[in-house]
């Protein structure tokens, strides 16, 4: 069972649609006994960062001790990082090295939304193949971390990291439950990886 982590912040119905559609078994919970015992963890997120964190507060311990494939999505990769500089600067996860920061001005229109182009940096099987291919996006920060993290970069006035990559936790900064053919593709191989 994938356990998609419920902690009030959104986008929590779609992914599990999703998973289920490419043959895998989730359930939204918030019982942290179930997440425990998950064959892996979603965190799911769309919203500001320090009240995400507020609002996970009872589910750190259970994802810093995962042992299983925990995947961020969005808001819930920006979680990963040691801190973000959204409405003042708050402390991540510290799961992945670096800071969640505001795209410049100059990049044009803040949020960043639709569809855009993934530039895979690195060998991985949930990218593997996708290079090139185009995936949703919403938001209005992005992630900076070391190059060793960096599992795909996307253009955007600037290239921005769109999906992080270390030991067990992947976050991707696109929703794979809205980026069509693509994004179930890369929920199937999760979901197969944790068969």
């Amino acid at each position: 069972m994938i356990a998609i982590i419920y902690y009030g912040v959104g986008n929590i119905r779609s992914i599990q649609k999703a998973i289920e559609f490419v043959g895998g078994k989730a359930e939204v919970t918030s019982d942290v006994r179930k997440i425990k015992e998950a064959d892996a963890i979603v965190l799911p997120g769309v919203g500001a960062f320090q009240p995400a964190m507020k609002e996970l507060e009872p589910f750190k311990e259970v994802i810093l001790d995962a042992d299983v494939p925990v995947m961020g999505i969005c808001l819930g990769m920006q979680l990963f990082a040691t801190e973000s500089e959204e409405n003042g600067l708050h402390k991540g996860l510290n799961v992945i090295p670096g800071r969640v920061v505001k795209f410049p001005k100059e990049v044009g229109k803040i949020p960043h939304m639709g569809w855009n182009q993934i530039k895979v940096k690195k060998k991985s099987y949930l990218l593997d193949g996708l290079n090139g291919e185009y995936v949703y996006f919403v938001h209005s920060y992005h992630f900076v971390t070391d190059e060793k993290f960096v599992l795909s970069t996307t253009e955007y006035g600037i290239e921005f990291t769109s999906a992080v990559i270390k030991d067990n936790f992947v976050g991707f900064q696109f929703h794979p439950e809205k980026s069509g053919r693509v994004g179930l593709e890369i929920l199937r191989r999760f979901v197969d990886e944790v068969r």
